[in-house]
């Protein structure tokens, strides 16, 4: 089964999906596993998305009458059926703020020593590694250029074969406006900073800030072979890996390149491959592999990446800030749409029937036994409201 070159929603829906996984063996699995109330309810979401459980409707053929049930969504954040609609929102959201300009994708990676750090007291490692990324880019690049970058930070915390390894996706604008707004001071359309620096001051900003919460008592229950105080040295003399690509394409192709990390969960249903009638649950993983897992372990690594209830995964900083959209980001468009920068990206979503059509090909609504046009109506006997668990 081929992996899918576009929107989640362009793909045809895969023979096999995580939901098989967890109507077979979640309950065993949550029977045997200490799960937080968000695990619960993301398992009992993915479980009943587009299932008779939630409702929905009835597509009936205009021509031939033949009938399909259309069963609603579960719309959790963690669910891989349900962000398509997300993703293309938040994009056309967007839209009107990405500027111009050259951008280049940055990702923080932390050392594998802190995982166990960030699995104690996950919010507050996931605050103070988004402010331990802010605080580098905004500070280099007053430091750098003598600017301020625009910069949308997600959070990811898997690795293909779905084990925990938090890191931060940046798209970052290649310049900035300057300190007295000016003028656009542009980097090199090739290169955005020195990488070593970008590690190195990541770093300090990170073990700073995970001692600020030592001192304040976020890890007093914390215990480790050595201690604390020893992980933190012995990560603060290591070197960290930061990786800077400029995308490739204009800024209209940045902003859907970056819709790409914005609504991705640890996998999609696309790389599922099967699961055996002994509980063996196989799914490609990169350039061509694939791991084959005991369901319960495959359920683990999946609610591993479930984040704190009403955590904020998506941040904009500088140019991009809330605060700063009506001025600084006003000024900065005001520089970079002159006569000679390149024009705007043009707005491809305006409306509810456009976002939707431009997500659904037309095969969707095709009635698969004559070809005809599925016409949407109530379900018979299921007149019950779609529920979400949105944790």
């Amino acid at each position: 089964m081929a992996a899918c070159s576009s929107s989640p929603a362009s793909c045809k829906r895969p023979s096999f999906e995580i939901a098989d996984v967890v109507r077979a063996h979640g309950a065993a699995f949550a029977a045997s596993h200490s799960l937080t109330p968000e695990q619960s309810a993301v398992l009992r979401a993915v479980g009943r998305c587009r299932t008779a459980a939630l409702g929905g409707h009835l597509d009936v053929c205009r021509d031939c009458g033949h009938e399909r049930p259309s069963y609603n969504s579960c719309r959790n954040r963690h669910c891989p059926k349900c962000q398509a609609l997300a993703q293309a929102q938040w994009i056309a959201e967007r839209e009107e703020r990405i500027l111009p300009t050259t951008h280049f994708h940055v990702v923080f990676t932390i050392p594998s020593e802190l995982h166990v750090l960030a699995r104690f007291r996950r919010e507050e490692f996931f605050k103070a590694l988004f402010a331990a990324v802010s605080s580098t880019l905004l500070d280099l690049g007053e430091e750098q250029l003598g600017a301020v970058l625009g910069a949308t930070l997600v959070l990811h915390t898997w690795t293909r074969d779905l084990r925990f390894h938090p890191h931060i996706h940046a798209i970052v604008t290649g310049g900035g406006l300057a300190r007295d707004g000016s003028r656009w001071v542009a980097t090199r359309n090739d290169y955005f900073m020195p990488v070593k620096l970008l590690g190195a001051v990541f770093r300090d900003r990170l073990v700073q800030g995970l001692c600020a919460l030592r001192r304040a008592g976020a890890f007093e229950d914390f215990e480790i072979e050595g201690g604390l105080d020893r992980l933190l040295g012995k990560v603060a003399t290591k070197s960290w890996v930061v990786y800077a690509k400029r995308p490739f394409g204009g800024a209209e192709h940045v902003l859907r390149y970056l819709g790409r990390y914005t609504h991705r969960v640890g996998i999609s249903n696309q790389r599922m491959v099967s699961m055996s009638d002994e509980g063996l649950v196989t799914f490609r993983t990169k350039n061509g592999k694939a791991v084959t897992l005991p369901a319960e372990e495959f359920l683990a690594r999946f609610v591993d990446h479930v984040l704190p209830p009403q955590f904020v995964k998506i941040r904009h900083i500088g140019l991009l800030a809330p605060s700063n959209v009506g001025t600084k980001l006003a000024r900065a468009r005001e520089l970079l749409t002159a006569p000679t920068a390149a024009p705007t990206p043009a707005k491809t979503a305006t409306t509810w029937l456009e976002l939707v059509l431009a997500l659904v090909e037309a095969e969707t609504m095709r009635c698969p036994a004559c070809g005809g046009q599925l016409v949407r109506g109530p379900l018979p006997e299921v007149g019950v409201e779609a529920r979400s668990d949105t944790s």
